[in-house]
């Protein structure tokens, strides 16, 4: 299988290489690190020279990382030569003496013979013939206090991705450029109603024939619904951190809250309420968290049922927006995050709560920007849940 997979990204590098990452430095300013630190170690002083693994690298993921990071020291790996080669050359481009790289599985990762603070792998152990062994040799390479930012693929919103890979199997269809071409434009006559015609619409992943290849005709490809999420965590001696974008599994947030079964959805315990809020949307493709050792020495959740919160830091994420034009009636404005998929994601507030969102500049703490303690408590809560601030604590 590794074989296979490697061959196949041999002849379909994924994604689509690029030559220049000088746009993509310009994207990461120290404010923008800052808050990527806080979202992974909110418990920790920031600091932007930790070790980085990324596991299933591709064509250009970890040189993003290295320029992303110039302090860090940074490592990937991946099964493809040509992805390898693409890595190395933007190693060599733009001077990044901070990047190593080298082709070796997932699953031996330990033969790297060290252990790092932050592993990223994200849309890699989906395809492996044994995702529960690359997940413990990931585990293995964590550092005690490390975090593992893990992205794989949830089934209901990919129902139409495998409703077409069935097709494409039934039609034995390769991988070659023909067979590609001709898939493109047999999906031009899809019926407008069938599944996969939003994720042709809205997807990047459809918009090259590297990433039409990765979608329908990768050789292994599997799913995780929330559940068997926790599950193979769970198998891997890992626990849950967070979602990297939390609002759309939380039903006090969007849609799910305005339903007469808000109050049933909140008292669930927690895995069983991102269960149903996942049923509930029907639409993620995936799912992006943040994972810990189970034995990790020090972990501090964020916390406003106790004394701790007014402390908090908080810090903006990327993507928040003020909105100021056609508002509902009572706003001052509406905060959205560019990130998130799902248009009722938009959090209306009003003129004080405006203020205290515009007073965030990650350095003062809630208590300093919110004079009035139950309005700054609920307001802060808010913001968090619907991805708008990190927290350093």
């Amino acid at each position: 299988m590794h074989d296979e997979v490697s061959a196949f990204y041999q002849a379909h590098p994924y994604p689509p290489a690029v030559d220049d990452l000088v746009v993509y430095r310009r994207s990461w300013d120290e404010a923008r690190r800052r808050a990527d630190s806080f979202l992974f170690w909110p418990a920790e002083p920031y600091r932007d020279d930790r070790s980085i693994l990324v596991a299933g690298c591709g064509t250009n993921q970890a040189a993003h990382y290295a320029v992303r990071w110039p302090n860090a020291r940074v490592v990937g790996i991946d099964v493809s030569k040509n992805s390898i080669a693409h890595e190395l050359e933007l190693k060599q481009k733009h001077g990044l003496d901070n990047l190593e790289i080298r082709q070796l599985p997932i699953e031996r990762a330990g033969d790297l013979g060290e252990t790092f603070d932050h592993v990223a792998c994200t849309g890699v152990l989906h395809h492996l013939a044994d995702p529960n062994a690359g997940l413990h040799a990931l585990h293995d390479v964590l550092a005690p206090n490390g975090v593992l930012n893990l992205m794989v693929y949830a089934p209901y919103g990919r129902a139409g991705i495998y409703m077409i890979q069935e097709y494409c199997r039934r039609l034995h269809l390769g991988t070659t450029d023909a067979d590609i071409r001709d898939l493109s434009e047999a999906l031009r006559a899809l019926p407008p109603d069938h599944p996969l015609v939003p994720l042709l619409r809205n997807s990047p992943d459809f918009a090259s024939p590297a990433g039409l290849a990765d979608a329908l005709l990768h050789p292994r490809d599997r799913s995780y619904s929330v559940s068997q999420f926790f599950e193979l965590l769970g198998d891997a001696d890992l626990q849950f951190g967070r979602w990297i974008r939390q609002a759309l599994y939380l039903p006090e947030c969007g849609a799910p809250a305005a339903t007469p079964h808000r109050a049933k959805l909140s008292a669930l315990p927690l895995r069983e309420r991102y269960a149903a809020v996942e049923l509930f949307r029907g639409t993620m493709v995936r799912h992006s968290a943040i994972a810990y050792r189970n034995d990790r020495a020090t972990r501090a959740a964020i916390d406003f049922e106790g004394d701790a919160w007014p402390a908090y830091v908080p810090t903006r994420l990327p993507g928040t927006l003020v909105v100021r034009e056609r508002l509902p009636a009572g706003s001052a404005a509406v905060l959205i995050n560019r990130n998130h998929a799902y248009t009722d994601l938009f959090l209306p507030i009003d003129s004080r709560q405006l203020r205290m969102f515009e007073a965030i500049d990650g350095e003062r703490t809630i208590g300093e920007i919110g004079d009035d303690h139950a309005l700054a408590r609920t307001f802060f809560l808010q913001l968090w849940h619907w991805d708008q601030v990190v927290f350093g604590i």
